[in-house]
């Protein structure tokens, strides 16, 4: 099992590893590969695992209702937490709702349970990011229309995705096998991206940093497990939720927290020792959902 779990993880931490390494040697500018991920190679992967003629959503809404209970449910723990502690709401709560469901947990889904993995792992992740760029941003800024999330590539990926898929449409295959090459660039260049991102972040509060990075996942995978005495999912389900509740935090969060100006040196050392000690809960996480 241990050489197992290694087996699963290495590639994922080789990659964002050299990225790191890449990062601090070479400090490559990859503003424009990034934005070519968000806006091309992560809607395409998006498109074409909800467009498979073999994607029912119909199929996965007990699953599409326990991502959401988990993902709400963290939001208010964060937020219990947070008024307890004296701590920003706005600054600690999105790190706790919202995890790397898309540069750890599509890679990890697949890695661990194989290709067919990958649409499940993908329905989570549409539920995670329409609420992230939706309910997230708004929570930093009260002022973000939220009618505008469909101009959103992953998010418009997603509905003409789901809208195709229910349809029955059936893509001409070698269009969809060009949208499933161009997905296929998406999840390496996450990883990668990931490791030269954590050189910019910059450690300031290490002591909320150590704090969230625990609470994120122990708090997602306790409610992971509550989810699932109250929905009955598919045993491979129960092991894509269990896995996604131990997820670090999103480095999307940083992103944001710079964008609207939310305390970004506090988010970034809350992402960065999260996604460190994912090296401790992921394998954790891993046993439980193998067993």
């Amino acid at each position: 099992m241990a050489m197992r779990i290694v087996a699963i993880l290495f590639p994922l931490f080789a990659i964002t590893a050299l990225g790191f390494v890449a990062g601090r040697r070479l400090k490559p500018d990859l503003s424009h590969a990034n934005k070519l991920n968000m806006d091309v190679f992560v809607p395409a992967l998006v498109f074409a695992a909800l467009a498979n003629k073999e994607f029912h959503v119909t199929e996965y809404l007990p699953l599409l209702g326990a991502t959401l209970l988990v993902v709400l449910g963290s939001g208010a723990v964060g937020w219990a937490v947070a008024r307890m502690a004296g701590i920003d709401v706005r600054t600690f709560v999105p790190p706790q709702m919202f995890n790397n469901c898309g540069n750890l947990g599509l890679p990890l889904s697949v890695l661990a349970f194989g290709d067919s993995a990958l649409a499940p792992a993908v329905a989570i992740f549409t539920v995670s990011n329409l609420l992230h760029f939706s309910y997230g941003a708004w929570l930093l800024d009260h002022k973000v229309r939220l009618i505008n999330v469909w101009r959103v590539p992953s998010v418009l990926a997603t509905l003409v995705g789901l809208a195709v898929g229910v349809a029955g449409i059936e893509v001409w295959p070698p269009l969809m096998h060009a949208i499933r090459m161009l997905g296929d660039i998406a999840i390496p260049l996450m990883l990668f991206a990931l490791g030269v991102r954590l050189t910019d972040s910059r450690i300031t509060s290490i002591g909320l940093g150590v704090f969230a990075a625990v609470l994120r996942p122990v708090s997602g995978m306790v409610l992971a497990w509550l989810v699932m005495l109250v929905i009955d999912l598919p045993p491979r389900e129960q092991a894509l939720l269990l896995v996604f509740g131990a997820l670090p935090p999103a480095v999307l969060n940083y992103i944001f927290a710079e964008r609207y100006r939310q305390e970004p040196e506090k988010v970034a050392s809350m992402v960065l020792i999260g996604n460190v000690t994912a090296l401790l809960f992921l394998p954790l996480a891993l046993a439980l959902s193998l067993e």
